[in-house]
C-alpha cells in the first residue's frame, strides 16, 4: 500500500505573514458545500491563503489541496477497512502540518470520520474549529455528540431543526440554510426540461434514479429496472429516463441491466442532467439520500428505495432512531412518500408504490405544497451566511 506521502502533492511551505484557512471536504457533496463556503470568504479574506484538501469545486476557487480528494473518498462501513492505513496517514501528516503552521481556523466540510479525529487534535491545540453540516445525530449514532463536543467550535447545520439540537448540547452552532434550496428555482419548469430531453411536453415520464455510487448501483439497479418493466406493462406509453453520474457508471450501470436480463426495458440514459431528468418527471423512483431531498425541491412525487450488502443492512438497521431515512420524510416528520428498504425493495413492491404516486392526483397537488413549504423554509443564500458564521468565529 501506498504510503501517505507517495499519495501526496508536493506541500507548500506557510508564507510568513500569510494568513491561511485550512478546510477537508472528503467527497463530492463536500467539494461543493465548501466550496460555495469559499465563494462566500473570498471578498471578506482576499489575501488569505486557504489549502488542506478537496476537489475541483474547491480548487477553482483558488484552494490548494495537498491530496487527491479520492484518496479520502470511500463508500460504507466495510470498504474504508483496507484503506484505513492509507487514510489515518493522510490525516496525521495534514495534523502536523496544521500545528506547525496553526491556521486561524480548521473547516471540516462534511466526512465526519475523517474531520471531527482530525478536529478534535486541532481544537485541543487552540486553533478554532468549524464543522459545515452536522452529522445526523438526530438519525443514528447520537452518541457522537460527545465526540462533537471535543471537536467542534462552531457547528454549521443546514436543516432548521438541528439548530435546537447543538445549542442543546451547548455546541455554538448557526443555521445557514441548505445550498440546494438556493440550486433549484422554486417554481422548476417542467416543460423545458421534457424539451432539452427530447420528450414530449405530454409524456408520462418517471425518472429512475438508483444512485451515483457504484455501491448503489449494483444493489438498486436491477430492482429499479425491474420495476419499470412492471410500471410499462401498466401503461406502455409510460418514458424512463436515467441520469448517470459517470461514464463509469453509464458502464456499469448497463452491465447489470444485462446481468438481470432486462435490456428490453427503455431507458434513455442521461450524461449527468439529473435535475433536468427530475423536472421533466412526473415521478421518480430514487435512492435514499441527498437526491431524496433535490426531489422534493423539484415538488415531485417519489419512491425512496435502498438496497445494501446484507451486512452492512443488518448493522445499520438496529442504529436508527427515526421511523424515516428519507430526508423528505424525516423534516414532514412524517412519512410524505413511500420509503422501501432492502428485502422490500423488490421490483413488485416498487412498482405498486411507484403507480401510486403517478396516478393520485389529489396527492399529487398536496406533496407540491408541502414540498414548495419545505423549500421555502431551507431557502437562505448559504455562501454569506456561512462565511458571515465562519468570520465571527476567526475573528472572536
Amino acid at each position: 500500500m501506498a504510503s501517505s506521502a507517495d499519495s501526496a502533492r508536493p506541500m507548500v511551505a506557510a508564507q510568513p505573514g500569510v494568513p491561511s484557512i485550512a478546510l477537508v471536504a472528503g467527497e463530492p457533496s463536500g467539494d461543493v458545500l465548501a466550496a460555495r463556503l469559499l465563494s462566500g470568504l473570498r471578498p471578506h479574506l482576499p489575501d488569505t491563503r486557504f489549502h488542506g484538501i478537496g476537489g475541483e469545486h474547491m480548487i477553482a476557487q483558488g484552494f490548494e489541496s495537498h491530496y487527491p480528494m479520492d484518496k479520502l473518498t470511500v463508500r460504507g462501513l466495510l470498504a474504508v477497512i483496507p484503506r484505513y492505513r492509507e487514510i489515518k496517514g493522510i490525516q496525521n501528516a495534514l495534523r502536523d502540518r496544521l500545528l506547525a503552521e496553526r491556521p486561524a481556523a480548521f473547516i471540516g466540510a462534511d466526512y465526519p470520520g475523517f474531520n471531527l479525529g482530525l478536529e478534535e487534535q486541532l481544537k485541543a491545540a487552540g486553533i478554532p474549529t468549524i464543522h459545515y453540516i452536522g452529522p445526523q445525530i438526530w438519525a443514528w449514532r447520537g452518541g457522537r455528540i460527545k465526540k462533537i463536543i471535543k471537536a467542534v467550535s462552531h457547528m454549521l447545520v443546514v436543516f432548521p431543526f438541528e439548530e435546537e439540537i447543538y445549542k442543546q448540547a451547548g455546541v455554538p452552532v448557526s443555521y445557514v440554510g441548505h445550498p440546494l434550496a438556493e440550486l433549484i428555482p422554486l417554481a422548476p419548469d417542467e416543460a423545458g426540461a421534457r424539451r432539452a430531453l427530447g420528450l414530449a411536453e405530454d409524456a408520462s415520464v418517471v425518472a429512475i434514479m438508483p444512485g451515483s455510487r457504484m455501491s448503489e448501483l449494483k444493489y438498486n439497479t436491477a430492482a429499479f429496472i425491474g420495476a419499470a418493466k412492471l410500471l410499462k406493462q401498466r401503461d406502455s406509453t409510460l418514458r424512463f429516463v436515467a441520469p448517470m453520474a459517470g461514464e463509469r457508471q453509464r458502464r456499469y450501470f448497463l452491465e447489470l441491466v444485462a446481468q438481470a436480463g432486462l435490456q428490453d426495458v427503455e431507458v434513455q440514459l442521461l450524461d449527468g442532467q439529473s435535475h433536468t431528468a427530475i423536472a421533466a418527471a412526473d415521478a421518480v423512483l430514487v435512492a435514499s439520500g441527498t437526491a431524496s431531498l433535490e426531489v422534493a425541491l423539484f415538488k415531485k412525487p417519489m419512491v425512496i428505495a435502498y438496497r445494501m450488502m446484507e451486512l452492512e443492512w443488518q448493522i445499520l438497521r438496529h442504529f436508527g432512531y427515526q421511523p424515516w431515512i428519507g430526508l423528505p420524510n424525516i423534516l414532514a416528520r412524517e412519512f410524505l412518500v413511500p420509503e422501501l428498504l432492502q428485502d422490500a425493495a423488490n421490483p413488485q413492491a416498487l412498482a405498486d408504490a411507484m403507480w401510486q404516486q403517478l396516478s393520485d392526483a389529489p396527492h399529487r397537488l398536496r406533496l407540491a405544497q408541502r414540498f414548495a413549504d419545505m423549500h421555502h423554509s431551507l431557502l437562505r443564500n448559504s455562501a454569506v451566511e456561512s462565511a458571515a458564521a465562519v468570520l465571527k468565529v476567526i475573528q472572536a
